[in-house]
C-alpha cells in the first residue's frame, strides 16, 4: 500500500522537505500554487499534509486548518470553505474515495486547489547524457494504465524515495467531476531554468475545483 510506504520513508520525508530551499515546494512552484488557493473562510482542510509545511504557510496567510485522515475526514458534511492537496494525491491508495471525501466535507462553493505530479512526468523518462542538448523524453509504457512508481532520489547529501501511482489526466478529472467538483482552473508547472530538460516537458500540475451546490 502507498500508505505504507510513505510510513516507512517519513523520518527521510522530514529531513527532505525542510531542507531549505530543497524539495520541488521551494524550488518550483510554493507562490504559484498558494496564490491558487482562495482567501481564508471558517475552515481550511490541508489532505495529505506530510511535515506541515503548507499547513504553516497556510496558518500564516490567516488560515484555520484542519488536517486528518483523507479517506475519513475528522469533520462533518459541508462545513469547510477551502481544501488543499499539495502534492499528495498521486500517493493516496484511493483517489476516488479521498476525492469523494473531499466533495462531502465542502460546502457548495467551497473550492479545493491541488498539485499533483503530472501525468507526463510519471509516464516517462528523459533519455541519454545528462546535460546533452534537447534529449528525448520517451514513453514506453501505456499512458493510460494505471501503475505503481518508485523513484530515489540524491540530493545534497539526502536521499528520498518517493512512491506514487501514475495516474493519466482523465482519472483526476474523472475523480473530480464524479464527486461533484467542476474544474475552474488548471497550470502545468515546469522548471523555470530556460537550459534545464524540464523547461519542455510539465513537471507538476496544478487545479483549483469548485464544490458544486
Amino acid at each position: 500500500m502507498l500508505r505504507r510506504d510513505w510510513d516507512d520513508h517519513a523520518g527521510q520525508w522530514i529531513a527532505w522537505a525542510r531542507a531549505p530551499g530543497h524539495d520541488s515546494y521551494w524550488r518550483f512552484h510554493r507562490d504559484e500554487f498558494l496564490a491558487l488557493v482562495p482567501p481564508p473562510g471558517r475552515l481550511t482542510l490541508d489532505i495529505g499534509c506530510g511535515e506541515g509545511r503548507v499547513a504553516r504557510d497556510l496558518r500564516a496567510r490567516g488560515h484555520r486548518v484542519v488536517v486528518g485522515d483523507a479517506a475519513r475526514l475528522p469533520v462533518g458534511d459541508g462545513v469547510a470553505d477551502g481544501a488543499v492537496a499539495f502534492m499528495s494525491l498521486q500517493d493516496i491508495d484511493d483517489l476516488e474515495a479521498a476525492t469523494a471525501e473531499l466533495a462531502r466535507v465542502l460546502r457548495p462553493g467551497g473550492r479545493l486547489a491541488l498539485a499533483v505530479v503530472h501525468p507526463v512526468n510519471s509516464a516517462g523518462r528523459f533519455v541519454g547524457d545528462k546535460g546533452g542538448d534537447a534529449r528525448p523524453f520517451v514513453i514506453t509504457d501505456s499512458w493510460f494504465e494505471r501503475r505503481r512508481t518508485v523513484d530515489t532520489l540524491e540530493r545534497d547529501g539526502l536521499t528520498m524515495t518517493f512512491h506514487s501511482e501514475h495516474r493519466p489526466l482523465g482519472a483526476y478529472a474523472d475523480a473530480l467531476t464524479g464527486a461533484g467538483f467542476l474544474i475552474e482552473r488548471l497550470r502545468e508547472v515546469t522548471d523555470p531554468d530556460p537550459d534545464g530538460d524540464w523547461v519542455r516537458v510539465p513537471m507538476f500540475l496544478q487545479v483549483l475545483a469548485v464544490r458544486n451546490g
